[in-house]
């Protein structure tokens, strides 16, 4: 399992992140986001589709659950389990689909369904630290 610890220090720093991990993303590519409210998931979230072409606006689907975006290079498929009350629910959106197709998907509060990943994952851990400043971030990616 390999692990890369990177700090920002500025919205844009984490958006370019997420854009240049965008940009090397593969087809079937699985990126699992954790982190507190407010910790950057959602500006990291708008870097990675950038990087993957997706054109327009990019929104954390808090309420929807899921997302997708098409015109990219490959399909984008955003998930927020924030408000998911079982895995079975992601059943009933067809989840198999997204994580098993020719897309990049993304799932934001990935914590909370772990018992429905993939094998292999990238998983990414974003953590604030106010001693460091406010925009300070602390991103942990790891390949599962």
């Amino acid at each position: 399992m390999e692990k890369k610890l990177i700090e920002t220090f500025s919205p844009k720093e984490t958006y370019s992140l997420g854009r240049k991990m965008g940009e090397e993303a593969a087809p079937g590519a699985v990126f699992t986001l954790v982190g507190d409210l407010g910790c950057g998931k959602t500006v990291f979230s708008q870097g990675l589709a950038r990087g993957l072409g997706v054109a327009g606006p990019v929104n954390s689907p808090t309420f929807t659950i899921l997302q997708v975006y098409e015109g990219g290079r490959h399909p984008f498929y955003h998930f927020d389990v924030y408000r998911i009350g079982d895995v079975e629910e992601m059943e009933e959106i067809g989840y198999q689909d997204c994580f098993y197709g020719d897309g990049v998907c993304l799932v934001e509060w990935a914590d909370l369904i772990e018992e429905i990943l993939p094998e292999h994952y990238t998983r990414i851990t974003i953590t604030g630290n106010p001693e460091k400043g406010f925009d300070y971030r602390q991103i942990q990616v790891e390949e599962i």
